[in-house]
């Protein structure tokens, strides 16, 4: 069944029943669709794309799809800011998208900062922009997701790496299943408006996929910090214990890997 914005409404919980929604049968990117519309917005609007042609991961990666075999998506959300405590808003998208898909039959956990892992491999991305809006100054969130439901060899050998699918959620009516990440997640974003990360921090930390082991940041290849992953903080940074006690990271563009993963990468091992 292809996307409907009427039937995605009809499932919707209440949470959800004031977000706008657009279907599109394809797009360059969802999430520049509503960035070029900030100025203009009155109220949330998501927008779903059956494929997207231009698709963006975190710092300006290339997300690749195919028509069909994955669920993408870009919501625009008001906050009442300040910017500077938007910081945890990714890793809060995170817990919504991770324990909607849990809550379906799909078990997952989080990557740091918000990559969506099933058996160890991504399930899902989340690219969360902000911008002014120079109509009235208000604080706008565009939060894009990519969910892959089904991955056809060809796609995969194209990634050039193993990624994950969830054929089970392939498999549900793709209305209902929108409805229920839009419900979760317009629930999540309006309380997250109110308080901030600090109270989905132990939510994140219960689906941490790496907590307790030894992991590297990198930035572009360099080592940034090594150590054991220890979870996040009430503002979202991940907590290294290292050989020089405890540190923080917060940054928009790392990488996470397990060490032993790293060590067999250059050789080590």
């Amino acid at each position: 069944m292809s996307l409907d914005a009427a039937a995605i409404h009809g499932h919707c919980a209440t949470s959800a029943t004031h977000v706008a929604i657009e279907t599109v049968t394809e797009t360059g990117s969802t999430n520049a669709d509503l960035l070029a519309r900030v100025d203009t917005l009155s109220g949330p609007v998501l927008r779903i794309a059956g494929n997207q042609t231009a698709g963006r991961g975190r710092a300006g990666r290339s997300w690749l799809s195919a028509p069909g075999a994955a669920l993408m998506f870009s919501l625009a959300w008001r906050f009442k800011g300040p910017l500077h405590r938007m910081s945890g808003l990714p890793m809060a998208v995170g817990v919504a998208l991770a324990e909607t898909i849990a809550s379906l039959g799909v078990p997952v956990q989080i990557k740091w900062p918000n990559d969506l892992l099933r058996d160890g491999r991504k399930l899902a991305g989340i690219l969360v922009e902000t911008q002014t809006s120079r109509h009235d100054g208000a604080i706008w969130a565009v939060i894009g997701v990519g969910i892959n439901l089904l991955m056809p060899d060809e796609l995969e050998a194209q990634i050039g790496r193993e990624v994950a699918a969830a054929p089970w959620l392939a498999k549900m009516d793709r209305n209902q299943l929108m409805a229920a990440l839009l419900s979760r997640l317009a629930a999540v974003l309006a309380e997250f408006d109110d308080t901030g990360f600090a109270p989905f921090a132990e939510r994140w930390n219960a689906l941490h996929a790496w907590r307790g082991q030894d992991v590297v940041i990198l930035d572009n290849g360099k080592v940034l910090q090594q150590g054991r992953a220890a979870g996040v903080d009430a503002i979202g940074r991940l907590m290294l214990d290292t050989e020089q006690g405890r540190a923080e990271v917060l940054s928009g563009d790392v990488s996470l890997r397990l060490s032993s993963t790293f060590a067999t990468s250059i050789g080590l091992t």
